[in-house]
């Protein structure tokens, strides 16, 4: 491979650490000149924030759980650097069995990051969307990851069908009342659907498919949200539906083997542990203390990056079948 390949393909890495410092820059140019009007259901300077921390008057309104968002930036640029060392290789990337998705997810691990950080250190309405943006960006990679496999379209449609979303849910969150209009939270749904594609994904057989969608109601349950409330209340969660559509996918084949121990349990007790840490970083939490510098809400920042890496370090594991 001659120099100039090796520069290219590394520019992947190079745009990252650009497009960060690009942020940072941007964020102190605006912040110079005050934040605008705070998003509608944030609180004013000097009282206890939606997530704990008291709001401050600097460039930081909650400078504690902005900067938790950091972790996002540290893992995302390293991933960065490892893709660009696997493009080096001989083996080129291999991961996903795509570069575009592999560079797609270490860009959305990244972004996290700025668009956390942009809610929290902004508190407007701006920072709001490009926080919720952001985690959309990130967590339908993996399941529709899952049903490319399940169902085995090209990464091409991949990218089509992750724009559309993405594209979609940008501009229904900023222009009309989000909910693509029938109440529907993307983000809780693209969990379900992560856990359910990963079940018939591992057990591609009729005790995973039996067990994918019934999974994920468990899991619900065991974080606070009665699965009977939900049933009782069917109209208003009637998406819950889509948890057994995986199960329904014909002609399932395994294309791959993946290495589940011991990275998709470690990121997955992060994402989960963060979770329930998230619970308490609330104000009428007797935990909650908004003049502390370590605050619930932080560490929910700082495990979820830990999940981000333990998921990448997953895929770096898995082998296609020829």
């Amino acid at each position: 491979m001659n120099q100039k390949n090796k520069l290219n393909n590394f520019l992947p890495l190079k745009i990252a650490v650009s497009s960060v410092l690009g942020f940072f820059t941007l964020y102190i140019i605006f912040g110079l000149d005050g934040w605008s009007s705070r998003a509608s259901n944030e609180n004013a300077i000097g009282e206890v924030s939606r997530w704990c921390e008291r709001v401050s008057d600097g460039f930081m309104r909650e400078p504690s759980n902005t900067l938790g968002n950091l972790g996002f930036v540290f893992v995302g640029i390293y991933m960065f650097y490892k893709l660009s060392q696997d493009a080096t290789s001989e083996k080129g990337i291999t991961m996903f069995g795509s570069s575009s998705i592999a560079i797609l997810y270490a860009g959305a691990s990244t972004f996290l990051g700025p668009g956390s950080m942009a809610m929290h250190g902004t508190n407007t309405e701006f920072g709001s969307w490009l926080d919720n943006l952001s985690m959309i960006m990130y967590i339908i990679i993996l399941w529709i990851y899952n049903l490319k496999k399940l169902i085995g379209f090209s990464s091409k449609t991949y990218l089509i069908i992750y724009g559309i979303l993405v594209s979609w849910y940008a501009y229904d969150s900023w222009f009309l009342e989000g909910g693509f209009g029938v109440g529907i939270s993307l983000f809780e749904l693209s969990i379900g659907l992560w856990i359910a594609t990963e079940i018939v994904v591992k057990f591609p057989n009729i005790y995973g498919r039996f067990s994918s969608g019934i999974s994920v109601l468990l899991i619900q349950q065991l974080f606070g949200n009665p699965v009977v409330e939900s049933f009782q209340n069917f109209n208003e969660n009637w998406e819950m539906l889509f948890y057994f559509v995986p199960a329904l996918i014909p002609n399932i084949k395994k294309t791959s083997d993946i290495k589940y121990t011991p990275w998709f349990f470690l990121g997955f007790i992060s994402f989960f542990g963060a979770l329930l840490i998230w619970e308490t970083g609330v104000p009428d939490h007797p935990w909650c203390n908004p003049d502390s510098w370590l605050q619930a809400h932080m560490i929910w920042h700082l495990l979820c990056s830990a999940a981000t890496y333990s998921f990448f370090k997953l895929y770096r594991t898995e082998k296609y079948k020829v």
